[in-house]
């Protein structure tokens, strides 16, 4: 796997690139600068997975993201952290991030968190997304939210209609609006890409 990773502190980025190196990813590559990372993803060999920090100069808070995923096309780009916090973490997540990871993380964690985005996976960390406030996810109705809510309980169409006060064919009309919404094939994968994307507390 070919990492990139930008962070305009040497320190760090030498840290980083280390603790990756360990755990066993072959292929790091460190820059300090968004403009240089840009530059080596046009002009390098596809890298697999690129990681920015948020506090960077350059970034301009989340316009960096966008422009590294316009370059990076379908490939994940994820932010790294030394000042995370949930709002932030939620913003780079709606903004196409596919992963929010502090800096604080141990060197066998951040691997574990890179291996489960580069196979298609969000990552933020609970601890982290638990304490921003609860609200409806972006694009579903607060009745939605409620329903995804049970989904991701593991609760049955029965179940959630009996908690809502509603009929259960309300409920089936839901979660078939749901999975549209979140590009899911059926209610399982609903949960787990509500849970991924941090849309469920």
């Amino acid at each position: 796997m070919r990492i990139l990773l930008a962070d305009d502190h040497s320190l760090v980025r030498e840290a980083v690139c280390a603790f990756l190196t360990a755990e066993g990813f072959e292929d790091v590559t460190g820059v300090s600068s968004l403009h240089e990372a840009l530059d080596r993803v046009a002009d390098d060999a596809p890298f697999d997975l690129v990681l920015l920090d948020y506090d960077m100069p350059g970034m301009n808070g989340l316009d960096g993201l966008s422009r590294m995923r316009a370059a990076m096309g379908a490939r994940p780009v994820a932010m790294l952290t030394g000042s995370a916090s949930p709002a932030v973490a939620r913003q780079a997540l709606d903004a196409g991030a596919r992963g929010f990871l502090p800096k604080t993380l141990s060197a066998k964690s951040l691997a574990a968190a890179i291996q489960f985005i580069a196979a298609g996976g969000v990552f933020a960390p609970y601890d982290l997304m638990a304490a921003a406030p609860t609200r409806p996810a972006d694009g579903l109705t607060q009745r939605e939210s409620e329903v995804l809510s049970g989904l991701c309980e593991g609760k049955s169409n029965k179940e959630i209609a009996n908690d809502l006060n509603l009929q259960e064919v309300t409920i089936k009309l839901h979660v078939k609006t749901l999975c549209r919404k979140l590009g899911a094939r059926n209610r399982t994968q609903a949960a787990m890409l509500a849970q991924d994307r941090a849309l469920h507390p």
